[in-house]
């Protein structure tokens, strides 16, 4: 079977039941696809189905594609039939190299020739998952930002024995699907926009755990700080912006040199009990006492309404 074109792709397989699993068959659902969900139980379905009900609300208010419908949906415990008819499979069964390694061993048999087997996985390697699957060259990492519904980022890449065909392929199917696909060059433990946010965790941890500031304060500085200037240009454009006239050489010129210290004098802390409880209890207080599924909903209102203005401000 030959691989179809990104703009002919009509039926899509989800493998997982989780949060990335359930976003990621929402989110095709609401591109009017037809979504085959696979679970490893029929006692996942219910969890599956309130997670994706719950990321409707937002994507119909981000405004759903044309034939756009929850109806176009199949939950199976059935792999075989999950896959049989797919044109793209998107795979999210938990971060267990041991358990992804067998889910591809039988994907390499079961999907059809050709198709794109594709991980949503956020730290194992591509190059590992596919070890023991039959068919390597067709398995791809695209692995997403929560929740993968809204957040348009897909970072993709291959593994040692991936085809450079199915890499390319994978960010031509994603940029049709209404993503914002980042096509690497070669795999990078933690890819290229976790290990920024890893970056500013690390920062976090070490605050916290040394009484420079508090959960909430952290919060607090990076939402009403630099947050709203990377949401429309990131980092690099920013430094660029902020250095005036003279642009990048400036900033780096004039700040390079005291940045030196700050860039180098940190590693990870240590996640001891301590600080493992400061973390807990201070992101807890900053909760308000708000539930998951409150606090799923104010975000996802307010993410949406963080789309809706980069599109008017021409950031798209």
């Amino acid at each position: 079977m030959a691989r179809k074109a990104p703009e002919d792709v009509r039926n899509i397989t989800c493998l997982g039941a989780g949060p990335i699993g359930g976003g990621w068959a929402a989110y095709f659902l609401s591109r009017g696809y037809d979504v085959t969900s696979w679970v490893h139980d029929a006692s996942e379905e219910l969890k599956l189905r309130g997670l994706v009900d719950a990321a409707w609300e937002a994507l119909t208010e981000l405004g759903l594609a044309d034939g756009a419908s929850r109806d176009r949906w199949t939950i199976t415990t059935d792999m075989a039939a999950a896959v049989a008819e797919a044109d793209f499979v998107q795979e999210s069964v938990p971060e267990s190299l041991e358990l992804k390694q067998s889910v591809y061993a039988e994907l390499g048999a079961l999907v059809p020739d050709g198709v794109v087997i594709c991980s949503s996985t956020s730290g194992l390697s591509i190059t590992d998952i596919q070890a023991k699957c039959p068919t390597p060259e067709r398995t791809v990492t695209g692995h997403p930002f929560n929740p993968p519904y809204l957040m348009p980022l897909v970072e993709i890449v291959g593994g040692e024995k991936s085809d450079a065909d199915a890499v390319a392929w994978t960010g031509a199917f994603f940029k049709q699907a209404g993503k914002a696909p980042l096509v690497m060059d070669r795999e990078v433990p933690g890819f290229v926009a976790t290990r920024l946010q890893e970056a500013i965790w690390r920062e976090a941890l070490h605050m916290v755990n040394e009484g420079e500031a508090t959960v909430e304060q952290i919060d607090i500085a990076v939402t009403n700080g630099p947050g709203p200037r990377w949401a429309l240009m990131g980092p690099c454009m920013v430094y660029h912006v902020g250095g005036g006239e003279g642009g990048m050489r400036y900033c780096l010129e004039q700040f390079g040199p005291a940045l030196k210290f700050p860039w180098t004098r940190l590693i990870a802390p240590e996640l001891t009990d301590e600080l493992t409880e400061k973390m807990v209890e201070g992101s807890e207080e900053a909760a308000g006492g708000a539930d998951f599924l409150t606090m799923t909903r104010k975000m996802n209102d307010g993410l949406v309404k963080v789309l809706k203005a980069r599109r008017e401000a021409g950031f798209d």
